[in-house]
């Protein structure tokens, strides 16, 4: 088992920054490939960024490529999400996952463990 605790979320203006982070407690963390979800109100939730067990391989979405950077320090068990140029569009709450078993990094359905997720809310 392992536990996972998002935070960092809050309440920003379009073209501010926020950086998230995702502290991850039990088994050991280096053994996961970790991503980053979101859900928006009343929209499915998706993928938004994934990196590998190691830290050398990350991979993006579409619409996050560019200004967000996903990173994770081994050392203290934790993953981040740096968020830069936010625009309203970003507002979800965003969740962070483990998966024990990487393959298709951008199915939600696939990962083993998750957070209780944090709010993020980007102002126009």
């Amino acid at each position: 088992q392992v536990q996972l605790v998002e935070s960092g979320g809050g309440l920003v203006q379009a073209g501010g920054s926020l950086r998230l982070s995702c502290a991850a407690s039990g088994r050991t963390f280096s053994s996961y490939g970790m991503g980053w979800f979101r859900q928006a109100p009343e929209k499915e939730r998706e993928f938004v960024a994934f990196i590998n067990r190691s830290g050398g391989v990350t991979y993006y979405a579409d619409a996050v490529k560019g200004r967000f950077t996903i990173s994770r320090d081994n050392a203290r068990n934790t993953v981040y999400l740096q968020m830069n140029s936010l625009k309203p569009e970003d507002t979800a709450v965003y969740y962070c996952a483990a998966d024990v078993n990487p393959t298709t990094v951008t199915r939600g359905s696939l990962y083993d463990y998750w957070g209780q997720g944090t709010q993020v809310t980007v102002s126009s």
